[in-house]
């Protein structure tokens, strides 16, 4: 995007027309844009916005008033923007919504919002709904309003305030600029997922239900009988295993019989066979014989490759472990790096390679004594949780006794009810699963039923309210009409009668207000129906307020007659009584039948519980007079373990705040320095094993008959040569032994003297034989099946309970993953999958906006992204502290002073403004705005902030600095100077 020039008309402290040629402003990529406070600087830049997303920046725009204070009355706020977006020229020209006074009478009036859009290079049609053109402007610049406010308009204070924020406020920044619906999305999709899940557990476990209704079915009985369903399942399996026993027999005597068939075809074929192997044979040791010279070359070749492959192995493990010496180094650097970023001391030498004699023996012993710590303190914590758990037994065991007697009063009431619930509860299951089965088709029947029903009802009510409607629409014209005729009256005598009101305020001597005269020698008498001004007036209101009365109505007996329609469509024009029956007979029949269903799972649970209660209840009741008083001495026994523990707690804190917390260092600390001290065996290990292998390449190539290792790798053959040329020897090889291992074969030799065997006769009695077989396979298969079949059932009745414990599980894994893609559960981050991408986009503006911290700093400062969760379960990913070069120290941004913050919040501004230009799809930004902050700055840092603005305008980009810096002006040759005035702001252009 290029601005080109900008007119701004009684907009803000602008009360005339202004304008800013941003072309010759630019020529040369940078301007300054000042001016006294006050004047309108940052007013330019909201005329910018304004002009292209019709809005302003911040809590400005709530306040909606942009028509100058220091404009003409009845002046049109108004303002023109040439530019050139994603390659097209065009004009913008946008007013505000505005209040001005009525042109006749008191009182303002409030002018809607205008805008049009011009191609100025003649391709397109132009634009004049302010909708399609915000539409268009957006698909032109590639990003939202709030996008270009912070991304080309870096607005003052703004980027500090996001430096310093808190993990919330921040990213509430971030998701206005970065899109994370399709995100969101996803978790919802999870959540359904979930949902879903839970839903198809409930229903699996009620197939099993089903399932025992099918066992029963295929095995014949009714529900109720006296078989088990198992047991006769496997009686009926038994019979059908016999019938497959006596199938197989019969198979069996086929097969014999085929059997003998076949052996004799077999001789005919074999012989057959052995005749044609013999001719094979023959032929091949013939070829073989006329390409033996070619061999014998390839074989040599390949003798060579096979002693100069060692050699290659070793050189490629020699590469392989520089590659490795190099790897091992940085990490060996990197993990000291971290260690010393942990604070703990310095047991490394600060780094210095190769490592200290001793140095792997003074860091082993330093770990080995702060895990002794740890263990002592994990001993501790481990005392704290039995604490914990004694006085949470301590409350469960107390009320539990308290239950224990309420529960045994009960037993004893409940065994004397057993007999006859029994009874009544089978009786009702019956009865419940007949009405559940039906249900699916009853409430399909009463939900048309009562929907027609209700049409039909609401179609009475609608007419008799259209009839009632016109009726008042009818009313409603006659009264508009009359007073409109009223007002006119009115009209017509108040002209009449205001030469009689000027009359009447005419005193002797003085002079007329008509002709002048001081002489009055016929004035004007009033008439009989004098009319005054507020007369008027009030006609012309309830003329108004009558044209309003009957608009509404006109509009209410439209939406009656869509409503009509509508009911019709339902088949409410029927009888109102004969629908209704239905609907009540429907009704009537669901709600008994849901409400027997409703209890069939509860009347079944009953059924199945009461059938072995009073064993139960007796023995419970025993169980119950044991337990209470073992819980009583369990009680007495965790009261004073607990209090034991709570006093050896205290002291084992030390000086840090928590157990936790010292744990925690000394966990750090040994864990880094283990890291840190392994890489640097690493390091130390790989180089001398460079060196070894260096001296072996060499030694190995001479051993192999080389005069050099290069020589040796000459000769190597890539697998494929190797794999081809032994293909070829071995093929040879094995051609050769093939065809005289056939001819040696007693078997072909014995067939010398044969010519030709018969195979046809034998083939057709084989034939007919297997056709036997067939039948038989055909009749034994049937009777597998039906055994397959019985055993299927049996086995899906026998593990129905059984399957229903994975899709638990498989239940259990979604609803955790859900609950950490929502942030929740095992997600110690407490980051939602959307909180993660945010963190994603801060983690790529805090690498761009270090770039230029560095430089802006002198190399001492860069951000430092942290994904860490935030305190009290806040959520975590959007951390941006400081790292301070002299120090070593990652600190909070807050730390820092005035002009640090400006250099920070700048550098944050601008790589943010990197991110979203390249999240945007890559949008060139050639004009941007950096609003104050520079008055903070010594000279130096000035020069390196003027550095990096300088490196902005590299490739035709312009930027505008918007300070009241007295400096600045020295540095910036082309200025735009805003003139305060009493009578609204004013511009200078001044093109260095």
């Amino acid at each position: 995007m290029r601005l080109h020039t900008l007119e701004i008309t009684a907009f803000g402290p602008f009360a005339d027309t202004v304008k800013v040629d941003f072309d010759r402003l630019g020529a040369d990529g940078l301007f300054l844009l000042h001016g006294d406070t006050g004047a309108g600087k940052t007013t330019v830049l909201d005329a910018v916005a304004f002009a292209l997303y019709g809005r302003v920046p911040g809590a400005r725009n709530e306040g909606k008033r942009l028509l100058s204070d220091h404009a003409p009355v009845g002046s049109v706020p108004q303002v023109t923007l040439e530019a050139t977006i994603s390659g097209r020229r065009l004009k913008l020209v946008r007013s505000p919504e505005f209040s001005r006074p009525k042109k006749r009478g008191s009182g303002s009036i409030v002018e809607n919002a205008k805008a049009t859009l011009t191609w100025l290079d003649g391709r397109g049609e132009n634009l004049s709904r302010i909708p399609d053109i915000g539409d268009e402007i957006n698909r032109l610049m590639g990003m939202s309003a709030d996008q270009f406010f912070q991304v080309v308009l870096l607005p003052q204070g703004e980027f500090a305030k996001f430096l310093r924020a808190e993990n919330d406020e921040r990213g509430k920044l971030l998701e206005r600029l970065f899109d994370t619906k399709k995100f969101v999305s996803v978790e919802a999709w999870f959540d359904e997922k979930k949902k879903a899940s839970t839903s198809a557990l409930a229903d699996r476990e009620q197939a099993v239900q089903v399932l025992l209704a099918r066992v029963e079915t295929a095995a014949g009985l009714e529900v109720g009988a006296e078989a088990h369903p198992l047991e006769w399942s496997r009686k009926l399996l038994a019979e059908a295993q016999d019938g497959r026993d006596l199938a197989n027999g019969v198979l069996e005597k086929s097969k014999a019989a085929a059997a003998e068939a076949h052996r004799v075809l077999g001789v005919a074929e074999r012989t057959a066979d052995l005749v044609r192997r013999r001719d094979r044979a023959r032929a091949e040791i013939i070829a073989l014989d006329e390409g033996s010279a070619d061999l014998a070359l390839i074989a040599d070749e390949l003798a060579t490759a096979a002693r100069a492959q060692p050699v290659s192995v070793i050189s490629q493990d020699s590469d392989a472990v520089q590659r490795v010496v190099a790897s091992a180094l940085a990490l060996a650097e990197k993990a000291v790096t971290q260690y010393s970023a942990h604070g703990g001391p310095d047991i490394f030498g600060g780094g210095v390679w190769p490592p200290r004699d001793g140095e792997r023996d003074a860091v082993l012993a330093q770990v080995r004594d702060w895990r002794d710590e740890i263990v002592r303190l994990d001993s501790v914590a481990e005392q704290a949780r039995i604490a914990d758990s004694a006085e949470s037994e301590i409350g469960t065991l107390s009320a539990r006794h308290a239950a224990m007697a309420a529960r045994t009063e009960g037993i004893a009431r409940e065994r004397a009810q057993l007999p006859e619930q029994l009874s009544s509860a089978a009786s009702e299951l019956a009865d419940a699963q007949r009405c559940e089965a039906s249900l699916p088709g009853l409430r399909t029947a009463y939900a048309a039923a009562a929907d027609r029903a209700a049409a039909a009802h609401e179609i009475g009510r609608a007419r008799v309210k259209a009839e009632a409607m016109r009726a008042t629409v009818l009313d409603a014209r006659d009264v508009h009409q009359a007073a409109r005729g009223r007002w006119l009256d009115r009209v017509h005598t108040r002209i009449e009668g205001m030469a009689a009101e000027l009359a009447g305020s005419l005193k002797p001597g003085d002079a007329c207000q008509v002709c002048g005269s001081p002489e009055h020698p016929a004035p004007a008498q009033p008439g009989t129906d004098t009319v005054t001004e507020a007369d008027v007036e009030k006609a012309a209101v309830r003329e108004r307020a009558a044209e309003g009365a009957l608009t509404v109505v006109l509009e209410q007996e439209s939406a009656l007659a869509l409503e009509i329609d509508r009911l019709i469509a339902r088949g409410g024009d029927g009888d109102v009584t004969e629908l209704e029956v239905a609907r009540e007979h429907a009704q009537s029949t669901l709600e008994s039948a849901q409400s027997k269903a409703d209890q069939a799972a509860s009347v079944a649970a009953r059924v199945a519980e009461l059938s072995g209660r009073d064993n139960a209840l007796e023995q419970e009741s025993a169980a119950l007079a044991t337990e209470a008083a073992t819980v009583v001495e369990r009680i007495s026994a965790l009261t004073l373990r607990a209090r034991e523990i709570r006093a050896a707690i205290v002291s084992a804190a030390g000086e840090d705040s928590s157990i936790s917390a010292r744990r925690a260092r000394f966990e750090t600390w040994a864990t880094a320095a283990t890291t840190a001290s392994e890489a640097r065996d690493d390091a130390a290990r790989a180089q001398a094993r460079a060196v070894e292998l260096s001296t072996k390449l060499v030694d190995a190539a001479l051993s192999a008959g080389f005069e050099s290792a290069p020589a040796a790798l000459a000769a190597v053959r890539t697998p494929a040569r190797i794999v081809a040329i032994e293909a070829e020897v071995s093929r040879a090889r094995d051609r050769g032994v093939a065809a005289r291992s056939v001819l040696d074969d007693p078997d072909v030799a014995a067939t010398a003297d044969v010519a030709t065997v018969d195979v046809e006769g034998p083939g057709l009695a084989a034939r007919e034989c297997t056709a036997a077989v067939n039948e038989a396979v055909a009749a034994a298969s049937l009777a597998e099946n039906r055994v397959a079949d019985l055993e299927r059932l049996n086995g899906q009745l026998e593990k129905a309970y059984e399957a229903i414990a994975p899709q638990r599980a498989r239940h259990d894994e979604l609803a955790a993953l859900a609950d950490v893609i929502a942030g929740k559960g095992q997600n110690s981050r407490k980051m939602s999958l959307r909180s993660y991408v945010l963190a994603s986009r801060l983690e790529e503006v805090a690498l761009s906006a270090s770039v230029r911290l560095r430089r802006m700093s002198g190399g001492r400062y860069e951000f430092v992204h942290s994904d860490e969760a935030g305190s009290r379960g806040r959520r975590g990913g959007l951390g941006l502290d400081i790292r301070d070069d002299f120090t070593g120290v990652v600190r909070s941004a807050k730390t820092l002073s005035g002009g640090e913050s400006f250099l920070a919040s700048l550098s944050l501004a601008l790589g943010l403004a990197d991110v979203v230009a390249a999240e945007s799809g890559g949008v060139v930004l050639d004009t941007m705005f950096i609003d104050e902050g520079f008055g903070t700055l010594d000279a130096d840092t000035l020069d390196s902030v003027m550095g990096v603005l300088d490196e902005l305008r590299d490739g035709g980009r312009v930027v505008g600095i918007v300070s009241h810096v007295d400096e600045m002006r020295q540095r910036i040759p082309s200025r735009l100077h805003v003139i305060r005035g009493r009578a609204g702001s004013s511009v200078e252009v001044i093109a260095g």
